[in-house]
């Protein structure tokens, strides 16, 4: 436990203390977000609010993970690796679409078929190794079962895994890609998301059949190496949530909405819960499926279902303040991962008795 604590500790002094420094180098460098002219008119006084962001979550998280290893002078794990490289991966994708959008002045970076293609070569790159680098036991980091807190029987097979994990990894980006457009919102969600996947990680590494033979036993190769990279990752965000949280004097940018949203996807495949990250992530899916359904309705219908999509936009425009929404829709998003927990220990309690 302590090496979590220390992870945790060393990416939320590393975000807290870095992101002004960030700060100050990208308003520099004239590193500036541009603003939706179709968007909220509040959001027009944003423009030019130093972005790119997300370099330091990035930074942070990777820093809290080897920092654990190195005080306690811990073997890093094969599962760890791949969801930091999985987040670094997609966090660079992440900052092309940043430096375009700031090198051409517009608000759109990479175009839709670039940023398919950056993300379906990290993703295929995770999804061919993690079904490899088997330990003693047999397990690799992740598993080519379809998995909801546990594996289930069905198999995808390797080709079908890797198929997949593109779609895990493309949509759970995307979700907090379009969940990043209030000061602070996706960077508290995800804040939540990864706490709940400390506790997750860290439960099954007490309950691993490595040591257990119960019938609620886990099957996870490395689930406190996955603790320690869930409790990095949530220190970083609580350090840039102090810079990142209304009024806003720093934006993650793609490059941090991207990088986040893959290494919740990453863990919930090392975990063996990638279903259950649609229940913990319950903030991200209703902002992508208002998405969904305003394409739909426009298309269909030729009318708008919201006022704008995403959602957080709608009851911006329908005349709430910025921070009402963002701390109603905080309030969902702990609502989720509470259930999501809910549901976790319920379905432990299922298999068996506690030890």
């Amino acid at each position: 436990m302590r090496n979590v604590l220390v992870a945790a500790l060393a990416s939320l002094i590393v975000s807290l203390l870095g992101t002004p420094f960030a700060i100050r180098l990208f308003r520099a460098r004239g590193y500036g977000q541009l603003i939706r002219d179709d968007g909220p008119t509040t959001h027009l006084t944003k423009r030019g609010t130093p972005t790119m962001g997300g370099t330091v979550l990035i930074a942070a998280t990777i820093v809290g993970y080897f920092a654990a290893h190195l005080v306690f002078l811990r073997g890093v794990t094969a599962s760890g690796i791949l969801v930091l490289g999985l987040m670094a991966g997609l966090g660079a994708v992440g900052f092309l679409d940043d430096f375009i959008k700031i090198r051409k002045q517009r608000s759109l970076g990479l175009t839709a078929t670039a940023k398919f293609v950056g993300q379906a070569i990290i993703a295929i790159a995770f999804g061919v190794l993690a079904t490899r680098f088997a330990n003693e036991h047999g397990l690799t980091p992740a598993s080519t079962h379809l998995s909801f807190v546990r594996d289930y029987a069905l198999d995808f097979g390797a080709i079908a895994f890797v198929v997949w994990a593109y779609i895990m990894v493309a949509a759970t980006s995307n979700g907090v890609n379009l969940t990043d457009g209030l000061d602070g919102l996706a960077t508290g969600a995800s804040t939540m998301v990864f706490g709940s996947y400390v506790v997750i990680s860290f439960w099954k590494f007490g309950n691993s059949c490595v040591v257990s033979t119960s019938g609620s036993c886990y099957d996870v190769r490395d689930p406190l190496d996955i603790a320690i990279v869930s409790a990095a990752a949530m220190g970083a965000c609580f350090g840039f949530l102090w810079w990142n949280a209304s009024p806003a004097r720093i934006f993650m940018g793609d490059t941090g909405s991207l990088a986040l949203g893959g290494a919740l996807a990453g863990i919930a495949m090392t975990t063996r819960t990638e279903l259950l990250l649609i229940v913990l992530g319950g903030l991200f899916v209703v902002e992508t499926i208002s998405v969904i359904l305003q394409v739909a309705f426009f298309r269909g219908l030729h009318r708008r279902l919201f006022n704008m999509a995403p959602v957080h936009h709608h009851f911006e425009l329908a005349g709430w303040n910025e921070n009402t929404v963002i701390v109603r829709f905080w309030i969902i998003a702990g609502l989720a991962v509470a259930f999501g927990l809910g549901v976790f220990y319920a379905e432990f309690l299922s298999h068996g008795s506690l030890r």
